[in-house]
């Protein structure tokens, strides 16, 4: 495993994969890689597994089906572990974590994403498929409050801890579900006794959790979580919809009032060298857009974030063309990944027009 371990950190690999009849497999810039070598068979996945694996841990795994936690490779780098069975054997996947925390700028976060961390209050949302860099961003966000604000109590609920903030100018709690609290919703109850002023929710994944989110927010702290959604739009509905029907015209109204902003992301392969950039919406809930969640509109959303600019807002279509022009990303990525692909076309070929008169001159 220290082998395959090292491999990862030296390649610069986001994930490596263990499971039964398939050599180990790394996933390098979005795409996966067989190592060379023989498939593994049942007794190689246990050994690998227990090599990094507790007694505790692997009872959950056996009686759950399934353990995740948080491993250090020496001084190298942390990896989050998931271990799981899988037609009776052993499967693992370890994920990277980098051990630099990047600024806001070298995600490439737009500047207006910035003003957020100063709210006194309110819900903001980092949303996007899984292994979009969720957990990167909400954690540069926290290590720029922890180093500029000398008024925050940061409590951070993570499954587990993937980046360790030390104290700066903040105050930083960090609690890990399944080590020091039983569950998200709990940690976040037993938080508001706590005297924090930021709260970080690491997955908003239960009815539980996100009502006790939009409480804790409710009741003036700024609470940062994810979900495992693309677009402002789409976000709004997931969370009211984990509401029972009788609920969900109350859960409209609270959202109005508390939102703050949604961050939608995706990473996508770069076209000019190996690596993957990011790519953002960026929501700013103004009056209008705080209507149109109270009056279950939220189909009209994008509309107001394409003219919002003003605001801070950003339309992902409006990003993904920038980043083509920039030479970052392909035609391509740009078309299957807009949300208006009829307009986007439209805009690349307006483009490619001016890119072909200035030629001419």
């Amino acid at each position: 495993m220290s082998d395959l371990l090292q491999l990862v950190v030296s390649e610069g690999a986001a994930d490596l994969h263990i499971r039964v009849n398939v050599p180990p497999v790394i996933r390098l810039h979005g795409v996966l890689h067989r190592v060379e070598g023989p498939s593994l068979k049942p007794e190689d996945t246990e050994e690998l597994m227990r090599s990094i694996t507790s007694e505790e841990q692997i009872r959950q795994v056996r009686e759950r089906g399934g353990a995740d936690f948080g491993f250090a490779f020496g001084e190298l780098a942390r990896f989050r572990v998931s271990v799981f069975k899988e037609r009776g054997n052993f499967g693992l996947v370890l994920r990277q974590i980098p051990t630099k925390l990047l600024t806001m700028e070298q995600i490439g976060l737009p500047p207006s994403a910035r003003e957020l961390l100063y709210k006194p209050r309110g819900l903001v949302l980092v949303t996007g498929p899984t292994g979009s860099g969720k957990t990167t961003t909400l954690a540069s966000m926290i290590n720029i409050i922890n180093e500029e604000r000398d008024d925050a109590h940061i409590i951070t609920i993570e499954d587990p801890i993937e980046y360790y903030h030390k104290h700066k100018k903040a105050v930083v709690t960090q609690r890990e579900v399944n080590v020091d609290v039983p569950n998200f919703a709990e940690a976040i109850r037993r938080a508001l006794r706590q005297d924090p002023d930021i709260i970080l929710v690491g997955e908003m994944r239960d009815l539980e959790t996100i009502d006790a989110a939009i409480t804790a927010a409710e009741t003036g702290h700024l609470v940062f979580g994810t979900l495992h959604t693309t677009g402002a739009a789409k976000t709004i509905d997931r969370v009211v919809n984990a509401f029972p029907t009788n609920q969900q015209e109350q859960i409209r109204i609270q959202l109005s009032t508390v939102t703050q902003a949604i961050i939608s992301q995706l990473l996508l392969p770069r076209c000019d060298k190996p690596g993957r950039v990011a790519v953002f919406e960026i929501m700013v809930n103004t009056p209008s857009v705080a209507a149109l969640i109270r009056d279950n509109k939220t189909f009209r959303i994008n509309s107001d974030i394409q003219t919002g600019a003003k605001y801070g807002m950003v339309s992902l279509d409006s990003f993904l063309i920038e980043k083509y022009q920039m030479g970052l990303i392909s035609q391509e990525e740009v078309i299957t990944k807009s949300q208006d692909p009829t307009t986007i076309l439209q805009k690349l070929q307006e483009l490619e027009s001016e890119k072909a008169l200035a030629a001419e001159r």
